[in-house]
């Protein structure tokens, strides 16, 4: 099974939630009380078991400020 997980990174993000909106899983929870160092409201990779790195967060995120890492179990990757 692949799953995945993201990054955001702080310094870049400026708390627009639109990779909370777009992720189809609800893997991302929207910005509610953890500030950036310049003040912004940070989202919160909420769910990490639902993420399978589909990347529409990255897509979305105005700021390049989500890096998308895919993993894939080592019985997937030997079975193709």
């Amino acid at each position: 099974m692949t799953r995945g997980e993201i990054v955001i990174e702080e310094q870049l993000c400026k708390g627009c939630g639109l990779c909370a909106k777009f992720c189809a899983r609800g893997c991302i929870a929207p910005p509610k009380d953890k500030l950036s160092p310049q003040g912004y409201l940070l989202p919160i990779f909420a769910n990490p078991e639902k993420c399978n790195a589909c990347g529409v967060c990255g897509w979305m995120c105005p700021d390049f400020a989500i890096t998308v890492y895919k993993y894939i179990e080592i019985e997937e990757a030997a079975a193709t």
